[in-house]
């Protein structure tokens, strides 16, 4: 009987633990441009919004490319340039969900 029960409180012991993992916040400074045109991400096609983090490149959710002029922009547009910016947010399946991204000028 007691045996039962120590299983039990492991169990939910447990289960607390793996539920409550957190993935870590990262505030960085970052390269920010498009993904394909500056980083050379080969799929999907298309130009979409990435940062480079440690030197690796990774998709970016929660902001658009256009959110910050025309990415088209010759002297301004991500798919010309790389620019630098502050962010905020999470590593997740291998792309970076921002809860906030300021680009620095």
């Amino acid at each position: 009987m007691k045996l039962q029960i120590m299983k039990k409180i492991l169990l939910i012991c447990f289960l607390i633990l793996v539920s409550c993992e957190t993935k870590k916040e990262i505030h960085q400074v970052v390269e920010i441009s498009c993904g394909q045109c500056q980083f050379e991400i080969a799929a999907p096609m298309g130009c979409d919004l990435a940062i480079r983090l440690d030197g690796q490149p990774y998709f970016i959710d929660g902001v658009h490319i256009d959110d910050f002029g025309d990415a088209h922009d010759k002297n301004t547009g991500f798919c010309n340039v790389i620019r630098k910016a502050n962010v905020v947010g999470v590593l997740e399946d291998g792309r970076f969900k921002a809860s906030t991204v300021e680009l620095i000028e």
